[in-house]
């Protein structure tokens, strides 16, 4: 049965963020290694988390006409960005796996995990928003260390796919 929606207003200290390896294969391996060997499935320190949806839309515009006649949509992208006070290396590991303790040889797999963003408001238990994004793989990681503010860390990640879900309690 479909739930109802959700009708309630959030800020960031209602939020949380969990990670879970993607899948049985290589890259489900890989990243099972570090989310567990750095207790990274709750994780903690985040300041900022931005996900973005797109859908490549194609008008089509036919000659003599000035507006498009249709819209076509196309690709979906599935991206975002985190932003983190803490540096222990997790994300750069989740982003680069076992060649971010030294150079492989050969080529190597790169973690997938999936990332669940849950809302919820203590005043309000039990009525939850839950994103979940699936097959997540990091494409850019940075570190800022400046002169007198905190020091922090990033990661540009893009998802294969993401599911929405509001819950009633």
């Amino acid at each position: 049965m479909p739930s109802a929606a959700n009708t309630h207003v959030y800020t960031g200290a209602d939020g949380s963020i969990l990670l879970a390896p993607a899948g049985e294969g290589p890259e489900g391996a890989a990243a099972s290694t570090v989310i567990e060997g750095n207790d990274l499935i709750q994780v903690g320190r985040v300041t900022g988390v931005t996900v973005q949806v797109s859908s490549a839309i194609r008008p089509f515009h036919e000659i003599g006409q000035r507006y498009a006649s249709e819209l076509r949509a196309g690709n979906v992208s599935v991206r975002g960005q985190i932003d983190r006070a803490w540096l222990n290396g997790a994300l750069l590991r989740l982003l680069l796996g076992e060649a971010s303790e030294q150079r492989p040889r050969s080529a190597w797999a790169q973690p997938a995990f999936n990332i669940t963003l849950m809302a919820e408001n203590a005043a309000n238990p039990g009525t939850r928003s839950i994103v979940t994004l699936h097959d997540v793989k990091l494409e850019q990681w940075n570190l800022s260390m400046p002169e007198d503010d905190f020091v922090m860390e990033g990661a540009r990640f893009q998802a294969l796919y993401l599911s929405v879900r509001d819950e009633q309690g």
